[in-house]
């Protein structure tokens, strides 16, 4: 077990995947000082379960990510952040703010990957993106269908799980996987249930509704039409009966 840094954050950094942070508060310009003069600049990433980012006062969920920093820079008067998510860790218990939140924490093992579990990935693999791809018809994502993923099948189960257009405690359910058999199985239940929710809440009953009214009254104007008028003739005069119309 060891103390390590802590940054609450509104959402969860997976192993493997890119971090950009606008560091402001002076509580964690202080951790990155410390950070940046220890042996190795690392902090950890964890999920807000009640609060806020700014301010303090936010109650933490007990899982994180620690996150690597690799490159730093200014933004305005802000410090920019460039990191990568690497082990994960279990909070073991809080300390004092100091003045960042700090936890002692015990690294969780990593998932190890089964060559028999390559038709799962694969599958995964084709839920996601086809789900980012759907998604992005309705809202903005950060990641795109296209978007290229490691070689290696951790890294890249992963990745996948990053970038499936999920909310954070269905991003925590992954985080929380003891395989990877078990990771890729939740990735794809939630990542089809999300895409539907999403597909779902764009939907304008209304619209439908409008739509099928107009739809039912063209049908019976088609049913009634050729026998309008009464004549009962055989349509010589040119007149098939049918009303046309475009919508």
């Amino acid at each position: 077990m060891a103390e390590l840094p802590m940054f609450p954050l509104g959402s969860v950094l997976f192993p493997h995947m890119p971090l950009a942070l606008r560091v402001f508060e002076p509580r964690y310009r202080v951790m990155l000082t410390r950070v940046l003069a220890s042996d190795v600049a690392e902090f950890g990433v964890v999920l807000i379960e009640r609060g806020h980012e700014a301010g303090g006062d936010d109650q933490r969920f007990g899982i994180a990510t620690v996150a690597e920093i690799r490159e730093l820079g200014t933004l305005d008067e802000d410090i920019a952040v460039i990191a990568r998510g690497g082990r994960r860790v279990e909070v073991i218990e809080w300390r004092e703010d100091d003045p960042h939140p700090v936890a002692v924490v015990r690294d969780l093992p990593e998932l190890e990957w089964d060559e028999r579990l390559r038709p799962l990935r694969d599958q995964a693999e084709l839920v996601v993106r086809r789900a980012v791809s759907r998604a992005t018809e309705f809202v903005e994502l950060q990641w795109t269908a296209d978007a290229e993923i490691s070689d290696d099948p951790v890294e890249s189960s992963w990745q996948l799980a990053g970038m499936a257009p999920l909310g954070p405690l269905d991003q925590l359910t992954l985080l929380r996987s003891t395989s990877l058999a078990q990771l890729l199985a939740r990735l794809m239940e939630s990542t089809i249930e999300a895409g539907e929710v999403i597909a779902a809440a764009f939907v304008d009953h209304d619209l439908d509704a409008e739509l099928a009214a107009t739809v039912a009254e063209l049908g019976e104007e088609e049913e009634g039409g050729p026998d309008d008028g009464g004549s009962g003739d055989d349509g010589d005069d040119g007149d098939d009966g049918t009303s046309g119309g475009s919508r």
